[in-house]
């Protein structure tokens, strides 16, 4: 089952992304820019919302977390910090494949990053609050990481079965030969 928006097969689309190494460049701080993600997942540009969705594209290839816990944009030139309410990127899509032994769940994001969830991938469940409930994330690449909007956390559902950890019942999902529980665990 996928929540499918995009008609092409993301499991076709894994690996295809080619990012700048955003990583290896070290500019200093040249300050500040009115760029803002929001907990939704809208990039807000001096409070108004960018509609061009390539722009957010390539924005998003330049984004940095640092050490610090802030989040940059980064050119070999120059790094701007920015304000991320939540995480940058939201998980809008999963699809799952199988093999006789293997499954996979591979997740687009609100920017296009294709992702199969594995142990470099992680999924995992935080605590929210009352109101929300909890809250699933996904790692993305480089520490940054998707929020798993509700649509898609329901998907994980149907694919959910129970697993034993150190004698323990969880409810979770296997995807690239791990485990992710389904709730939280800490």
């Amino acid at each position: 089952m996928s929540t499918s928006i995009d008609p092409e097969s993301l499991a076709a689309r894994l690996g295809t992304a080619n990012y700048p190494p955003v990583q290896a460049w070290k500019p200093p701080i040249k300050g500040e820019m009115a760029l803002r993600i929001t907990r939704d997942g809208e990039w807000m540009y001096q409070d108004s919302p960018i509609q061009r969705p390539a722009l957010v594209r390539l924005l998003a290839s330049v984004l940095r977390l640092d050490s610090d816990a802030e989040y940059y944009l980064v050119t070999p030139t120059e790094k701007l910090r920015i304000t991320v309410d939540d995480v940058p990127f939201l998980a809008v899509e999963v699809e799952q494949t199988r093999t006789d032994s293997h499954q996979s769940l591979i997740f687009r994001t609100n920017v296009d990053d294709i992702v199969a969830a594995d142990s470099e991938h992680e999924l995992w469940v935080a605590r929210g609050s009352q109101a929300t409930g909890p809250l699933p994330y996904l790692h993305v690449r480089a520490g940054l990481n998707a929020r798993i909007t509700r649509p898609v956390f329901y998907a994980l559902a149907d694919f959910a079965c129970q697993h034993r950890i150190d004698g323990q019942e969880f409810l979770g999902v296997f995807s690239g030969g791990a485990f992710f529980p389904l709730e939280c665990t800490g």
